[in-house]
């Protein structure tokens, strides 16, 4: 059985959601969970991950990969932290209005519509994650932001400031490179519905 397949059967066997797998050359492999998502779920009964949950994942992995006689020089499972990757249309309904980061597998190119301040060349992007009009047999996708510049502690805004006008993006998941939650943090120390970063090394 494949690796991935054996970390996914086993991460949702306990009750969890595979989010990421990563590999790296000096043989760390991270695995990255989330607790499921059910559609409708009030923002204040969401649960997130906990180091109970990471340590439950951890043993259960450890001998299931010895079983397999996978190999690797040390085990870390963690939750998705405050930069969650966003990997298919379950997760972009979850954080429907936060706000994320994408990045386009090819420039806007003609996207860019005349009159817009939007570069051609450009391919990153930071908005407010919406649902748009379906295309085909695809939902739907757009992210929502101003080019307004950022009002920095103790300047004072003219009344009579006209705001910098909002600007959208439609897309598909097709044509996302990388989509993930943009790490903002509040005044209180996090985002309101981000997960808690939690880890366990082994």
């Amino acid at each position: 059985m494949a690796l991935q397949e054996t970390i996914e059967q086993t991460v949702t066997g306990l009750g969890y959601e595979l989010v990421e797998i990563e590999r790296t050359s000096g043989g760390l492999l991270r695995v990255t969970m989330d607790m499921p998502y059910l559609a409708g779920t009030p923002a204040d009964a969401v649960q997130f991950i906990n180091a109970e949950d990471c340590e439950k994942v951890t043993r259960q992995l450890q001998f299931v990969l010895e079983v397999e006689g996978a190999e690797y020089s040390r085990l870390e499972v963690s939750s998705p932290g405050i930069d969650r990757p966003l990997r298919n249309e379950k997760d972009f309904e979850r954080f429907v209005g936060e706000l994320i980061d994408i990045i386009l597998k090819a420039p806007i190119g003609v996207a860019a519509s005349a009159g817009s301040t939007v570069s051609a060349s450009r391919k990153k992007f930071r908005g407010a994650l919406e649902r748009a009009e379906p295309v085909g047999t695809q939902m739907g996708w757009q992210i929502v932001w101003s080019d307004e510049p950022a009002v920095k502690p103790g300047q004072k805004v003219g009344k009579n400031r006209i705001p910098a006008p909002l600007q959208a993006l439609a897309f598909t998941l097709d044509e996302i490179q990388q989509a993930r939650l943009a790490p903002v943090v509040d005044f209180k120390g996090r985002r309101p519905k981000s997960v808690a970063d939690t880890s366990i090394e082994t």
